[in-house]
């Protein structure tokens, strides 16, 4: 059964999701959470009364494939000091900092390709909405600012726009692009079923996304970033989701259960030449492409 993210009055609830369902169904759920999309307005400043980030205790120091020490930084979401809120950590696991202190549920936390900005959903007001916030915690601003549940966030390479999942009363997701200041929204598809997963070509000119056109059953398709040019890239009666561009923008990765279990697939970027490159009795989800050296 699909769990309902309005159920809630006050919007979407990550400790409720955790509870609701297991970690696989979870990830599924966030991923398409059962919707369509609402109309997210101008920006307005966010209550920017969160405080310097708070240092927490430090961890351990894992390294990198190499055995070099890790470089960067990893934000992430925790529960550590009673609901969910973003952090930022070392590459290493050193100096936790907790960007985000309020009583409200933040998650979905993405970096801006420059390492200056991290956006994010939020409930503080009420409902799941869009901010971003400095990348030491300061200067939160609300991105959008309507009754529908917005989240899921994703920069383009260049950083100039922001693409988003938007979920209103009728549950139907829609995939929605606006500018990282929060102009210039559009509405990429508008549709009844629920679409969801966006993810951006490397360069910048299409967004993968997955689409439950058959009820349960999800399929792959792509878009132009300023909403033409749809094209369906899978098309069987199983599911197909969770599509990862590879760096040159030539091959889409995807998880599929056409097998009999979720597999890792492969295909070009135009859905030909789909093929299976893990083959086991397992479950194998969650592609990520490393990055050109």
């Amino acid at each position: 059964m699909c769990y309902n993210p309005l159920s809630q009055p006050q919007g979407v609830s990550m400790k409720s999701l955790v509870a609701v369902v297991s970690p696989l169904a979870t990830v599924l759920l966030l991923a398409f959470a059962c919707g369509d999309a609402g109309h997210p307005a101008t920006p307005v400043p966010a209550d920017t009364t969160s405080a310097t980030p708070t240092e927490a205790p430090t961890t351990g120091q894992p390294t990198g494939a190499a055995g070099a020490p890790a470089t960067g930084n990893i934000a992430f979401v925790s529960t550590r000091d009673g609901n969910a809120e973003i952090y930022v950590m070392n590459a290493d696991g050193s100096r936790p900092f907790r960007l985000t202190d309020n009583d409200a549920e933040d998650s979905f936390p993405a970096w801006s390709p420059d390492g200056n900005r991290i956006s994010f959903a939020s409930d503080r007001d009420g409902n799941l909405q869009i901010y971003v916030i400095n990348a030491d915690g300061s200067d939160v601003t609300q991105l959008t600012d309507n009754p529908a549940v917005d989240f899921y966030p994703t920069w383009s390479p260049d950083g100039s726009r922001i693409a988003f999942m938007s979920v209103d009363i009728d549950l139907h997701s829609e995939i929605y692009v606006m500018n990282a200041d929060g102009s210039d929204l559009t509405r990429l598809n508008d549709n009844a079923v629920t679409d969801g997963g966006p993810t951006w070509s490397p360069d910048g000119s299409r967004i993968a996304f997955m689409s439950a056109v058959e009820g349960a059953n999800t399929e792959i398709f792509i878009i132009n970033a300023d909403g033409s040019g749809l094209i369906r890239l899978t098309d069987n009666t199983v599911s197909d989701g969770f599509p990862a561009w590879s760096p040159d923008g030539s091959r889409i990765a995807f998880v599929s259960n056409r097998d009999g279990n979720f597999e890792i697939y492969i295909m070009n970027a135009d859905g030909s030449a789909q093929t299976n490159i893990t083959d086991n009795p397992a479950i194998d989800m969650m592609v990520a492409w490393s990055p050109v050296p």
